[in-house]
């Protein structure tokens, strides 16, 4: 039988082996990170932008990211032009106010920022076809508890 000493023990490794794995992950993942972030056509701005947009679920006015952002609502309207002209972004009408227009990310613009920012390489899909079902229900697990710490639902 083990006492709560060997418990605390046990979870401060585990707690060690973890921290140096995803060490290890962000080391071998920077790369392939990098190469995304060194391949889009989009400016580091215009990422932090729409990185904004697309976890607003209402959107975004374009004097409310100026503000935000610090740069004059000129740079910000040609900021959005540029997102509007890729595809990332959209113009609508604010549905409680038909004079204001509020800036959305687009579904693609989403993607181009989990794609940049927010997709661990280590999740691939590639990558988790090669594991055995053993490891992959570990995982299911492991993420599963992160995500309900984290107050979300998968």
């Amino acid at each position: 039988m083990t006492d709560g000493r060997d418990v605390q023990r046990e979870r401060a490794r585990v707690l060690k082996k973890l921290k140096a794995l995803s060490d290890s992950y962000q080391a071998s993942t920077l790369p392939l990170l990098l190469d995304s972030l060194l391949t889009t056509d989009l400016t580091i701005q215009q990422l932090k932008v729409l990185a904004v947009l697309a976890t607003t679920e209402d959107g975004a006015t374009g004097r409310g990211l100026a503000d935000s952002f610090g740069v004059s609502l000129a740079s910000m309207s040609g900021l959005i032009d540029r997102l509007v002209a890729q595809g990332a972004a959209a113009r609508n009408r604010d549905g409680k106010d038909g004079r204001v227009r509020r800036v959305h990310a687009t579904p693609l613009g989403r993607t181009l920022v989990r794609r940049l920012v927010a997709d661990p390489p280590e999740l691939s899909s590639a990558l988790l076809a090669r594991l055995p079902l053993e490891d992959l229900q570990a995982l299911e697990r492991g993420l599963t508890a992160v995500y309900a710490e984290l107050g979300q639902r998968p």
